[in-house]
C-alpha cells in the first residue's frame, strides 16, 4: 500500500485555509488503497507528523504536543522523514517514515507558488498537482496575465509596479495607472490568494488606500481595470497534457466588487444549488453558446502555464458578453471538488484520480535524458585552454 504525504499549513497568511484543505484531502483519500502521512508545517516554519494531525480539534484547540519534528532531504530518490537529530539521540529511530507520493495541500506562499515542487522535483517524488512552473506562473498575476497575452487569451488591461518604486514614485505611480486605466481599478498583491490584500478602488484616494494596503502583502503590486457589472463565471479543468476535460460552471453569488475571505472560507460551507439562498449557483444559469466558450477559454488557460491536476479558472463576463480571463487557481488553491461531482467525480473520486494523474506524469518525466557524456573533463584543460 503506498503511503501518501499530504503537507498542509505552512508560512502563510493563507496557514488555515491549507489546514481546512490538508483535512478534507485525508478524509477523502480512498484508505484502501493509500495509507495517509499527514505532515504539518507551522507558521513558523517546522515540520511535524503525528497521528494527532489526523484530528481537525487538535488544530482548534491547539493541542499539537504530541507531533514530532521532522526533516526531509532534497536528495534524488530519498522520500524518507527523519527525525530531529538532537530529539532522538545516538541510538535513537532517525528514520519516522518513507513516503512514496507527495499530496501538496499548501495555499498561498512557499506552497501554492512553485516553492515547494522544486524540492519535490530535486527528490524525484511523485507529487500532485502543478510543476514548478504552472505554480509560479499561476501564483504570480502579472506573469500569469503576460502568458495568457502571449497566447491570444482575453485579459483586462493592466498595470504593475513594485513595492520600492512606489515608495520612491508614488506620484508618478498614480499618474501612470489613471492615464492607462479608468475607475473603478482592483489593486491586488501579485502573489497571493484567497481576497487577501484585494481592494477596489474608484477614485485616486481611494486608489492609494488600496494601495498601501496591498504593498504590506508583497513586493509587486498589480492594477486591473474593473469590469462595469460583471458576471463572475468559473469553470475547472482536469488532466494533463492534451487528456483534459473541463468542470461545470458556477456563478457565486452576492458578487458585486470583490469576495472577501470570510465569503469565501466562512460563509460559503455548502454545496451550491440553483437556490438564491446558497452561495453560488451549480451550473451556472448560462446559454449553452457562452459554456462552451469558457470551457475552451478554461482548457487553453490550463494548457498555456502548462498545468497538470486540476485547476479552476475565473472568469468575468460583461453585459456585452465579452469573456475576460481573470485569473487561474492552480491545486492546491483551487482542488475545486463542488465542480467536480455533477461530472461524476466526486471527492473520493476527485482524489484519486489526481494521484493518479500525478503517477503517470511522474513516469513521464522518467522518459527524459539527464546524462550526457561529453568527454569533457578530458578534452579541456584547466583555464579554459582547449
Amino acid at each position: 500500500m503506498k503511503k501518501v504525504g499530504v503537507i498542509f499549513g505552512g508560512r502563510s497568511v493563507e496557514h488555515e485555509v491549507s489546514v481546512i484543505t490538508g483535512m478534507q484531502i485525508i478524509e477523502n483519500i480512498d484508505k484502501t488503497k493509500y495509507q495517509v502521512v499527514p505532515i504539518y508545517i507551522t507558521k513558523e516554519g517546522k515540520w511535524l507528523i503525528g497521528e494527532c494531525l489526523l484530528d481537525f480539534k487538535n488544530f482548534k484547540n491547539n493541542n499539537l504536543k504530541d507531533a514530532k519534528e521532522i526533516f526531509m532531504t532534497p536528495s534524488h530518490g530519498n522520500f524518507n522523514l527523519y527525525a530531529n537529530p538532537e530529539e532522538v539521540g545516538l541510538f535513537g529511530k532517525k528514520i519516522l517514515d518513507t513516503i512514496d507520493i507527495i499530496f501538496p495541500a499548501l495555499h498561498g506562499t512557499h506552497g501554492e507558488d512553485g516553492s515547494i515542487q522544486g524540492l519535490f522535483e530535486l527528490m524525484d517524488i511523485p507529487y500532485v498537482g502543478g510543476g514548478v512552473l504552472a505554480s509560479s506562473v499561476g501564483m504570480d498575476k502579472i506573469l500569469m496575465k503576460d502568458v495568457f497575452k502571449a497566447n491570444n487569451l482575453p485579459i483586462v488591461d493592466f498595470y504593475w509596479f513594485y513595492r520600492s518604486d512606489w515608495k520612491d514614485n508614488n506620484e508618478s505611480i498614480v499618474n501612470n495607472i489613471e492615464n492607462k486605466l479608468k475607475y473603478p481599478v482592483f489593486v491586488k498583491p501579485a502573489n497571493l490568494g484567497s481576497s487577501i490584500g484585494i481592494n477596489i478602488a474608484k477614485d485616486r484616494e481611494g486608489l492609494i488606500k488600496a494601495i498601501e494596503i496591498a504593498v504590506n502583502y508583497d513586493r509587486k503590486i498589480i492594477i486591473e481595470q474593473a469590469v462595469q457589472n460583471p458576471r463572475e463565471i468559473n469553470c475547472a479543468v482536469l488532466g494533463y497534457d492534451e487528456e483534459i476535460i473541463t468542470s461545470l460552471c458556477e456563478e457565486p453569488l452576492g458578487w458585486e466588487d470583490v469576495l472577501t475571505f470570510e465569503d469565501k472560507y466562512v460563509k460559503s460551507n455548502s454545496k451550491g444549488t440553483k437556490t438564491s439562498g446558497e452561495r453560488r449557483i451549480i451550473p451556472a444559469d448560462i446559454s449553452d453558446e457562452l459554456r462552451e466558450r469558457i470551457e475552451d477559454l478554461a482548457k487553453k488557460s490550463f494548457k498555456a502555464i502548462d498545468g497538470r491536476g486540476t485547476s479552476r479558472i475565473d472568469f468575468l463576463i460583461d453585459q456585452e458578453q465579452n469573456v475576460f480571463i481573470n485569473e487561474i487557481n492552480t491545486l492546491p488553491g483551487s482542488i475545486g471538488f463542488y465542480l467536480w461531482e455533477g461530472k461524476g467525480y466526486p471527492f473520493k473520486k476527485l482524489v484519486d484520480k489526481l494521484i493518479d494523474i500525478a503517477l503517470v506524469t511522474h513516469e513521464e518525466k522518467k522518459k527524459n535524458m539527464y546524462n550526457y557524456d561529453a568527454n569533457l573533463f578530458n578534452r579541456i584543460q584547466y583555464g579554459g585552454k582547449m
